[in-house]
């Protein structure tokens, strides 16, 4: 596991950082290599200990961030909140394994620059990225979504491997766009 720490309006801590990568063994056995563990510390006020960890490992990806009076218990409390989603994440990955194992489909993300849209000219492109739609099920859709704290994703239906896209309506609920058939 490689763990990267941030010290935000404190001084570094070797004491904490140690802590910290003590407790991150408790999730290895949650989820598969490689795994990359950032760890942020942060005080405000003097009084506000925050901590937040951002894991990223083969198909799942996942952040908690936790704030108590005390550091090394908000290290805990962040630690026993990750340990609980990926503990939920792992029983709902086995009671939805997919039939057939696919690779996924290549899609294309463009950012265009705001101030190019709508001018008569074609808008610039400030940035592509091209990523794989997994093929999942809408529950893990759903499920991936909440672990990565989006507003939409972008998979690929695991059924019939079309594109679809997730999302998060502003009554709470969720709404899903699939391809129009025919």
């Amino acid at each position: 596991m490689q763990i990267t720490t941030t010290f935000r309006q404190m001084e570094q801590s070797e004491a904490l950082k140690s802590y910290a990568e003590e407790k991150l063994e408790r999730i290895v056995k949650y989820i598969d290599e490689p795994i990359l563990a950032q760890v942020f510390f942060s005080v405000e006020k003097k009084i506000r200990h925050i901590v937040e960890i951002v894991i990223t490992a083969k198909g799942v990806n996942t952040k908690a961030s936790e704030a108590t009076d005390d550091m090394y218990a908000a290290v805990d409390a962040v630690i026993d909140k990750i340990e609980r989603q990926l503990k939920r994440y792992k029983e709902k990955i086995k009671a939805h394994k997919p039939s057939h194992e696919n690779n996924g489909r290549q899609i294309s993300k463009k950012i265009f620059e705001a101030e190019s849209i709508g001018v008569s000219s074609d808008p610039v492109v400030i940035r592509t990225k091209t990523e794989v739609a997994k093929p999942m099920a809408v529950e893990e859709a759903v499920m991936q979504m909440n672990l990565l704290h989006k507003d939409f994703i972008v998979f690929a239906d695991a059924s019939n491997n079309e594109i679809n896209v997730l999302y998060r309506r502003k009554d709470g609920n969720y709404g899903l766009m699939e391809p129009q058939k025919g």
